[in-house]
């Protein structure tokens, strides 16, 4: 390798195009590499033009040294990210994604553009830091859609994990979803908003007038409007009549996130005869919400609508928002406002920065009705609004209402109209000396609802009054305005105070036309508000005109409470003093904000005059204001108050006071009974010491420092007054002992606001003592009911997080009172939250780390298990807090181990007494160690976090290593803690963060520039320690063998030649112990089958394996350890044994991933093969399902011939000859079908054997165990077992059960729901569907699981073994239940109206037939449906099925009666009465009501086949009865006579209703039989008979018995079996004829 000497020149060069260096010592380049030259080349090796020169700095020089470029980090960073997101989008095109693919690629358009704004480097800072926000914003977008990892920032730049403490990376990392999340509500809580208006034009096709436009914001839910108006004159074309004056077209309106409406009112001028009056015109109405997320200008063109009637005018623009359209109507089809909006983000000095064009071309501003949230020093506003409300008029002698216009005037203390605009309609236009309202024709009543605005001067109030004159306008007459009368209110009353806010009744007082009211001396004298009038002028008040008007002053320098005006002019009245001091408390929050400046300034001002008199007082009322400002509504001004002790507070004097009085208070809090006042002194210290210390600063400015001992003396008193306080420890002696304590925890919340205060006149060390001793002042327990404890780490988690644990001296002072605090917080388990934040905060700034890991290490590692054993809370929020303090909890463990030496190492293992307590201390690590890298504890995409939680382990474990060499090894062997070590290092090998070679070739770079690779490290670790063991490896095998192969199967080289060779150690010492290794090789084996299973390994992994071989070779030293030669042997043969699997699984795996068809993966895997066979054999013995276990086995034994083929020894097998190995297997079947029951199937294998000992004549054996067979088939009771279908729906199953429905052969003695049961306990989290309906998709799709589990019946397939006769049920029994392929599931279901009469009309049958892939029983208890097929069986069709089954049930009954196989005559006894019962209750009688009346037989022709066969079957079950009967009554106990007997009665009964009537007597003595026809339809043949005897016989199929009847009747030959032609379903008919003997 070229070394560049110490004095090149180092150059960096990015390429900017790709050159193929074709030419002589060409370099080849792609474009985005980076060259880096330490000489120059004269011949040349690429094009220079090729290349361009940057600066940057080289990081780790040598093989893996990293390229820094010396430019803005968010530059390096969207270069890199774009690098590696270029080849991800080409693949999202490969995959087809086409979405996500065409919205990365407009994301990295976007970064690019502003990756050029940023190199250009022409932007302001504020506009800097916004392109970085956006673009850092879409690269954490960019990275989740892609699944790549979260990155940490810090200002919009990635940190370096090594450069900051753990805990702060925590914070980076755990603040971005949090941010995201939280962001917009943080918005739309803390922003100030302003709306930009932009009045464009009014579109009327017949306008032909000016107009006026008004614009305001109006709240439709407390119906009044949110700000003043802004107005807009319009010309007789509809546009602006200076469209050079922007600012008369566009305003911001200052609104907050409350707003709902804004309206809008045009007014109409209207030019008749000479006279200009003003008149209603239209208004429209938009909404705002939706532009509260709306970041570009919008156009909107509003609708206008009119007033349907004048009156309504003044709540028309409710009539539109609620939408009574019966008050309104469009003002003309095609008349629109045409307005531009946009809703800006900030307050008006951050909107200036941002949108300089609007300020620049000019834009008014719109304010609201009232104050904004923050009045700061300085800020002046004197606006008196006045809304013209409504007025009440007489006709004044005319036959018609008045047309009424007000003019509004503002006169001066001299009664002169004031000249400068002080009476505006809004912003926008400029304001003049009146204002005319608009006319509203014809109204005695008119309500105008116009606002005005009254910008008058402070020092003009006093003494102004505004004047509204009233005029009627007249339509005739010329058109002139006439004067009919006046009111007037003046602004200020004598004593300073203004017009009170709210609506005043106003006096309307007559005038004449021609009135002279220049002289306003002889008006104000007069009364001008009936609310004001005195008792005995009645005159006045029966005046019945008057006039409406609401006021509302906003303004920073008058006041209309007579209280702060008082108190503001303390010096003109001082014997008011007292009584202001104490009023002040009764004024309203809102008034003292409005004026707090003044108010502060007049309270210390009467302080520093008579501290002696007023000093209490003084300080009550500066504690009140200081609380007031603590209530959320009011908390905005604070900044008011901070702005005000910084710069306007002058009481130099006053620090003396206020130390006095505050130690006077806090000298009574142990005596006081009610504390109330107390509190809210102590809640208000943070101020009272900025005011003590801005005081004596001023004082020490004025006069250099005088007094300063004095000053430091009273702090002192004070301090210690205060931790005499905090001291006390509630014992009872108070009348509530919880009231201290109280005060004690509202003094702590406010105490570390204090401490910059403090450091502003004393030294670090100085305020570190105050606060250690004030802290360590406090009792240390308190009662449960208390809050103290928990305001003591609020406390705490203020003080670390404050200045003053961030300077180093102090830091050392207060570390042990924060240690104390939290030790004993966390011994306990309580408040683990805070103790966390306390915590991670304190471990920011750590350079005292044995104290830390002294106090603190042990704590956090039995916290951290505490909280990860714990189960995890049910709801939502409680999880995320719940992970939360995990994560914080593990943080800080990392901080603290990371920030750990040698030197701590050591004194933390040497302070262990005992190695017992070491022994607990390395447990209770590892098993923290194992819980920090399970892939749950952090976020998937957090793999910063995860390295360094990885590279902090494998340092801890290097140092703890140690400790357990010299301490737990030889005779004092610790396998626990050995065990532990062991599989924490596997487990840390095998995490997939560490897996490198899944990840792209630029994180795989920069993880190994950084950290290297932690398996190999670790992998060297495991080797170092096991050789260390000595005779104690025994202990872990063959423990270790699968979690160290599974390390070995990591492809890593460098791992695996340092872990393999340890199986060569595991060999030899087992060789050692028991003179062969069979453990190790079967353990080998089957943990290498189940992990290659899994897609670990390789064929790298097969040929490094097999490299084993040579190490029983090369080393001489090893040699002479063997005493026997068959151990190299063995050895050998175990790895070409190992090496043989690995082939085949290997083979196996290659062709599932080609897809080749089954035999082909058998036919090259057999050997694979025949371990799962075995493999599952054993799994059925070990659940006892012994015909499944034969099934298996089975497929073993058919791939054997009855061949002397010799065979190797395998599995479990000897050496021996393929026939014997074959025989081995039969009998092993033969003997498990046994155990199962299935002696058929056993019989088969025997015959096979018998045909295999013909040549060596052995019967003996053979023939004892099929005789045992045979007798067991015959004698032993067999019970059928039931069947179950089971469907699995939802994406939580597993992917072979998911979505699929299967078959399962239940357990013996195992009903529905003990089956049920059982597959909800395997499957715990499952619901149970109720139904059995095929379920719907969204089933399908659910991230859930379902199962569908119901019984099902089986179609036997050996039809003709249950059909021939003669064959015994014991062996019918088993060809019902096996070698299934086919279940049946019977769903019944009404059709059509259901008959309430006769339900089987309309009973239909949903049949559905389930087809497997196996049959049943076979290798598994289960097997997966292949085809379903559904088909519906009618009413009559399921009628035959019912009958014919209950015939096929009875025969089977009676035929084991009469053979005296039924032990228990009960079955037979149970089966006839449930038949007969039914039949006398309607059974049989309800078919013959539904199918064998005319109509059904009429309307369904085809079905005429199936009547007949219902018929026959009837009659059928008659003749079974009847003789069931008779064997039963041969049989039955005496006990069971008389049910016996209730059985024949009922069925003469049911005979007779079936119309079987039974034997009379004719004459002559003769009998005549005669069976009645169930209906006239039914075929009959009459035989005729001697004399009066006749023989009705029915014709039935099949014969009822297998036995004839003989007839025996005079003159009559017995009638045995015939021919006929009736032949229902097509087969071939042999009828029984014969009579029924009654």
């Amino acid at each position: 390798d070229f070394i560049p000497p110490e004095t090149c020149v180092l150059f960096v060069f990015p390429v900017l195009a790709s050159f193929r260096g074709t030419v002589q010592h060409g370099l080849p380049l792609e474009i985005g590499d980076t060259v880096h030259c330490f000489i120059l080349f004269p011949q040349g090796i690429f094009p220079c033009s090729y290349i361009y020169l940057k600066n940057a700095h080289i990081k780790n020089k040598g093989q893996f040294e990293t390229v820094i470029p010396m430019e803005d980090s968010v530059i390096t960073e969207m270069t890199s990210t774009l690098r590696d997101w270029g080849a991800m989008w080409k693949r999202l095109y490969v995959k087809n994604e086409g979405d996500l693919f065409h919205r990365l690629w407009h994301v990295m358009n976007e970064i690019l553009d502003l990756r050029r704004q940023v190199l250009v480097g022409h932007l302001t800072n504020d506009r800097m830091r916004d392109v970085k926000h956006h673009i850092t914003a879409r690269l954490d977008w960019g990275n989740e859609q892609l699944c790549l990892d979260l990155v940490p920032r810090r200002e919009f730049s990635m940190v370096d994990p090594d450069e900051i403490s753990v805990t702060e990376l925590f914070k980076l990392v755990s603040f971005v979803p949090l941010y995201q999340e939280h962001s917009h509500d943080c918005c739309l809580l803390h922003f100030t908003h302003h709306l930009f208006v932009h009045m464009k034009s009014l579109m009327s096709f017949s306008l032909g007038e000016e107009l006026e436009v008004f614009f305001h914001i109006y709240d439709s839910r407390e119906n009044r409007p949110l700000s003043e108006r802004f107005f807009v004159r319009l010309n007789k074309n509809g546009v602006p009549k200076s469209p050079e004056k922007t600012e008369r077209q566009c305003t911001l309106f200052v609104v907050s996130t409350e707003l709902i409406r804004w309206r809008m009112g045009a007014g109409e001028k209207k030019n008749l005869c000479s006279v200009q009056y003003r008149r209603p015109f239209g208004c429209a109405v938009v909404s705002i919400a939706d532009l509260l997320t709306a970041d570009s200008k919008d156009d909107h063109l509003l609708k206008v609508y009119a007033c349907n009637t004048e009156s309504e005018w003044h709540q028309i623009h409710e009539s539109i928002i609620r939408k009574i359209s019966s008050r309104y109507n469009l003002a003309g089809s095609n008349t629109g406002l045409a307005v531009s909006l946009q809703l800006l983000h900030g307050d008006i000095e951050q909107l200036r920065r941002e949108y300089m064009v609007l300020f620049t071309r000019g834009v008014s501003i719109t304010k609201k009705l009232g104050f904004s949230d923050i009045i700061m020093p300085g800020d002046m506003r004197n606006d008196l609004y006045i809304t013209l409300e409504k007025g009440e008029f007489e006709k004044g002698g005319k036959s018609v209402a008045r047309n009424v216009e007000i003019t509004v005037y503002v006169l001066d203390i001299d009664g002169q109209v004031m000249k400068v605009s002080y009476v505006a309609a809004g912003s926008g236009e400029p304001g003049g000396d009146e204002y005319h309202s608009f006319v509203l024709y014809h109204n005695n009543s008119p309500r105008w609802a116009e606002q005005i605005k009254l910008p008058i001067p402070v020092d003009m109030f006093r003494g102004s009054h505004v004047r509204f004159e009233f005029r009627h306008c007249s339509t005739k007459d010329k058109g002139e305005k006439k004067l009919f009368g006046y009111s007037f209110v003046p602004l200020m009353q004598e004593d300073g105070r203004t017009l009170p806010d709210g609506t005043h009744e106003l006096i309307i007082h007559k005038c004449e036309e021609n009135a002279n009211l220049q002289d306003s001396a002889r008006y104000l004298k007069l009364p001008f508000s009936k609310a004001n009038l005195p008792g005995n002028n009645q005159a006045v008040k029966g005046v019945k005109e008057s006039f409406w008007i609401t006021s509302f002053l906003c303004s920073t320098k008058l006041t209309q409470n007579g209280d702060m005006l008082d108190l503001l002019k303390w010096r003109a009245h001082p014997e008011r003093i007292n009584d202001s001091l104490s009023k002040l408390k009764e004024i309203d929050g809102s008034e003292i904000v409005k004026f707090l400046q003044d108010t502060l300034d007049t309270l210390f001002g009467i302080l520093d005059e008579s501290s002696q008199r007023y000093g209490l007082k003084v300080f009550d009322c500066l504690v009140h204001i200081i609380n007031l400002l603590q209530d959320s509504k009011f908390q905005h001004f604070k900044p008011v108050m901070d702005t005000y002790i910084e710069s306007h507070f002058a009481g130099a004097l006053s620090y003396r006071d206020l130390i006095k009085v505050l130690k006077w208070y806090v000298d009574r809090i142990i005596d006081a009974e009610h504390q109330d006042h107390i509190q809210q002194v102590l809640k208000a210290s943070e101020y009272i010491f900025k005011y003590i210390v801005q005081s004596r600063r001023l004082f020490a400015l004025a006069t250099g420092g005088q007094n300063e001992e004095e000053f430091r003396c009273c702090v002192h008193e004070l301090f210690m007054s205060i931790r005499f306080f905090l001291s006390q420890e509630n014992k009872g002696t108070s009348p509530c002992p919880c009231v201290c304590c109280n005060s004690q925890a509202v003094f702590l919340r406010t105490f570390p606001a204090v401490y910059g205060e403090l450091l502003k006149i004393f030294t670090v060390k100085e305020v570190a003592g105050f606060v250690k001793e004030t802290l360590g002042s406090l009792p240390a327990t308190a009662h449960a009911e208390c809050p103290l404890e928990a305001v003591k780490l609020q406390c705490m988690a203020k003080t670390v997080e404050s200045q003053l644990y961030v300077n180093p001296d102090s830091r050392c002072t207060l570390l042990p009172v924060v240690l104390r605090l939290l030790q004993a917080h966390m011994q306990e388990q309580r408040d683990l939250v805070m103790c966390a934040h306390i915590l991670t905060s304190m471990l920011v700034h750590c350079d005292k780390v044995d104290l830390i890991v002294e106090s603190l290490l042990g704590l956090l590692l039995q916290t951290i298990l505490e909280i990860t054993n714990r189960p995890q809370p049910a709801g939502t929020n409680m999880r995320l807090q719940f992970q939360d303090v995990t994560g914080e909890f593990v943080a800080c463990l990392l901080a603290l181990l990371r920030q750990m030496t040698d030197k701590h190492y050591q004194q933390l293992l040497q302070a262990f007494t005992s190695k017992d307590d070491l022994r607990d201390f390395l447990l209770q690590i590892f098993t923290v160690f194992r819980i920090l890298i399970r892939p749950e504890m952090f976020p998937k995409d957090w793999t910063v976090m995860r390295l360094v939680t990885n590279n902090v382990i494998i340092t801890t474990v290097l140092y703890l290593s140690d400790a357990l060499r010299k301490n737990f090894l030889n005779e004092k062997f610790d396998y626990k803690v050995w065990d532990s070590y062991f599989y924490l290092s596997v487990i840390f090998i095998n995490q997939p963060c560490l897996q490198l070679e899944s990840f792209s070739p630029s994180k795989r770079k920069k993880i190994l520039e950084k950290y290297g690779d932690m398996r190999v490290m670790m992998g060297c670790e495991i080797f170092s320690m096991w050789q260390n063991l000595g005779e104690h490896k025994l202990n872990f095998i063959p423990a270790m063998i699968g979690p160290f192969l599974e390390v070995t199967l990591v492809p890593q080289p460098d791992l695996r030649n340092v872990m393999i060779p340890i199986f060569h150690d595991m060999m030899d010492w087992e060789q050692r112990r028991s003179g062969n290794f069979k453990q190790v090789e079967a353990k080998l084996i089957d943990k290498l089958d189940s992990l290659m299973s899994e897609g670990k390994g390789d064929e790298t992994y097969r040929e490094l394996f097999n490299s084993i071989i040579p190490l029983f070779g090369p080393y001489p030293s090893l040699l002479k350890k063997i005493e026997r030669e068959t151990w190299r042997e063995s050895g050998i043969s175990l790895i070409a044994t190992v090496t043989r699997l690995m082939e085949r699984l290997l083979d196996y795996r290659d062709c599932m991933k080609l897809g080749e068809v089954d035999g082909k993966k058998i036919g090259c895997t057999e050997e694979m093969y025949i371990r799962y066979i075995h493999k599952l054999y054993d799994l059925h013995l070990k659940a006892q399902n012994y015909t499944e276990a034969s099934y298996t086995l089975l497929l073993y034994d058919e791939l054997l011939e009855w061949s002397e083929r010799p065979l190797r020894e395998f599995l479990n097998y000897p050496m021996q000859s393929e026939w014997q190995r074959k025989e081995y297997l039969h009998l092993t079947i033969v003997q498990n079908f046994d155990r199962g029951k299935c002696w058929e199937n056993g019989i088969i294998l025997c015959r096979e054997l018998a045909d295999q000992y013909d040549s060596y004549y052995d019967y003996r054996n053979l023939s004892k165990m099929r005789a045992s067979l045979y007798d067991k088939i015959m004698d032993q009771q067999r019970l059928e077992p039931e069947f179950f279908r089971v469907g699995f729906y939802g994406k939580k199953f597993p992917f072979f059960l998911r979505n699929k429905e299967f078959v399962c052969r239940g357990h013996d003695y195992e009903r529905l729901e003990a089956f049920q049961q059982r597959m909800l306990n395997e499957f715990p989290h499952a619901i149970a569907m109720q139904h059995v309906n095929q379920p719907d998709q969204t089933i399908y799709q659910a991230e859930a699981q379902y199962l569908q589990i119901y019984a099902v019946s089986p179609i036997p397939e050996s039809q003709d073994v249950l059909q021939r006769d003669g064959v015994p049920d014991n062996i019918k029994s088993f060809y019902k239940v096996n070698h299934i392929w086919r279940f049946r599931y019977d769903r019944p279901f009404h059709k059509g109206t259901k008959d309430k009469e006769n339900e089987f009309k309309s009973l239909w049958v949903e049949r559905t037939t389930l087809t497997l892939v196996q049959s049943l029983p076979g290798i598994s208890r289960w097997f997966e449906v292949d085809k379903r097929e559904l088909v519906e069986v009618s009413p009559l069709e399921n009628a035959i099925e019912v009958i014919e089954n209950k015939n096929l049930q009875l025969r089977t009954l009676i035929t084991q009666c009469q053979s005296r196989q039924m032990q228990n005559i009960n079955p037979l006894t149970m089966c006839l009465n449930g038949v007969i019962d039914a039949a006398v209750n309607g059974g049989l009688a309800r078919y013959q009501e539904a199918f064998f009346v005319k109509d059904y037989v009429m309307n369904h022709p085809e079905d005429g086949e199936k009547i007949g066969r219902l018929r026959e079957l009837m009659f059928e079950q008659a003749h079974i009865l009847e003789y069931g009967l008779a064997v039963h009554e041969k049989f039955v106990p005496q006990d069971m006579k008389p049910l016996h007997k209730k059985l024949v009665d009922q069925f003469h009964v049911m005979k007779s209703s079936l119309g079987i009537q039974p034997r009379r007597r004719s004459r002559g003595g003769q009998t005549q039989v005669r069976i009645s026809p169930f209906s006239r339809s039914l075929p009959f043949i009459i035989y005729p008979l001697p004399g009066d005897v006749h023989l009705s016989l029915l014709i039935c199929h099949p014969p009822v018995l297998p036995l004839a009847f003989p007839l025996m009747l005079p003159g009559l030959a017995p009638y045995g079996h015939r021919r006929t032609g009736l032949a229902p379903y097509g087969h071939r008919l042999v009828d029984w004829v014969g009579p029924i003997w009654t």
